[in-house]
């Protein structure tokens, strides 16, 4: 009877709590959002926009807490985390293809050719039921699609102007399997690295380059430990908002709907925003990194077999590249 009695009056609090003249009323719910972006980074000003907006839209209700340059974890940590809570959000990019393997169509080089396509895609019901409908099986659910930016080639040792000039070169990717391919398929050594490690391990020697877009190069500093800029443009990488799904599930109806209208809104805003640091940051990037133009058709001609990987290995990838190329 008393412990009856006790889970009656448990529940009685809780239901107390999460309901609107409860506790929950005069505490707004913390949501930690974790990125690897350092401050000044394309994640950075976008996961500090949502925030505002989201704390804008539901003050007392919700209050997200935005933590950049990986004081959360690295994004392998954080993607582990999400599906347990801690944190509640996650900024993922190319580590989305560890989640779900079909993610690694953004990987398939020179595939996105400009932000005008990527919202097409973005937008398209088909490819988002291919990305996204088997996600929240595996704890994770993306809210939105915004952006990292093109890639582009930093080094020590000279100007990469086709995929050759790669070869035996040591290069810092992001965890993941298709970009470790590709760069081997051009003739580098890639390694993966958490971002944070990415500065010390470029000064150092141990890396003698890496792949980001500028914004991420900008605010990482990476131009103050690399020689030269090549405009590879290799790959176009998304960035994706995602919550833990135990989290999500347990949040009122009215939340999930501001906090995911207010996500899917950010993409506009995210693309436009990538677009113009593009334009802004040229500038600060070269000099002090010499600059250079690259053969873009002899790095879509070595990528033939990484395309031709990603058909066999990944279900239903073939008709996905298929599907965005279509949108181009």
């Amino acid at each position: 009877m008393k412990r009856r009695i006790g889970i009656f009056l448990a529940t009685a609090v809780l239901a107390l709590a999460l309901s609107p003249g409860g506790a929950r009323a005069q505490q707004p719910l913390s949501i930690r959002l974790g990125h690897v972006g350092f401050p000044g980074s394309l994640f950075a000003i976008n996961a500090d926009e949502y925030a505002k907006r989201v704390n804008g839209a539901l003050k007392g209700k919700v209050e997200v807490k935005v933590f950049h340059s990986s004081q959360l974890g690295s994004d392998e940590q954080m993607m582990r985390g999400v599906k347990v809570g801690a944190p509640e959000m996650f900024l993922p990019s190319t580590i989305m293809s560890t989640a779900e393997q079909k993610f690694g169509v953004f990987e398939m080089p020179y595939i996105i050719v400009s932000r005008a396509h990527m919202k097409k895609v973005s937008e398209n019901k088909q490819a988002q039921g291919a990305l996204f409908e088997g996600l929240p099986a595996k704890g994770v659910r993306v809210l939105g699609d915004w952006e990292n930016g093109f890639r582009h080639i930093t080094n020590n040792v000279k100007p990469i102007a086709k995929p050759e000039d790669l070869k035996g070169i040591k290069l810092r990717v992001p965890g993941g399997v298709w970009r470790v391919k590709m760069f081997k398929a051009y003739g580098a050594n890639p390694s993966p690295m958490p971002f944070a490690e990415v500065y010390s391990a470029l000064q150092s020697g141990v890396m003698d380059a890496q792949e980001n877009p500028f914004p991420q190069i900008a605010s990482a500093k990476f131009q103050e430990v690399q020689k030269f800029l090549s405009l590879t443009g290799h790959v176009y990488t998304p960035a994706y908002l995602v919550a833990g799904e135990d989290f999500w599930k347990k949040l009122p109806k009215d939340i999930q709907a501001s906090l995911s209208k207010i996500a899917w809104e950010m993409g506009d805003v995210a693309r436009s925003e990538g677009a113009r640091l593009d334009k802004e940051l040229m500038g600060k990037l070269a000099p002090p990194m010499k600059a250079n133009e690259v053969d873009k058709d002899a790095f879509i001609k070595a990528s033939a077999s990484i395309y031709e990987d990603f058909g066999k290995e990944v279900k239903g990838g073939a008709e996905l590249v298929m599907l965005i190329q279509s949108l181009r």
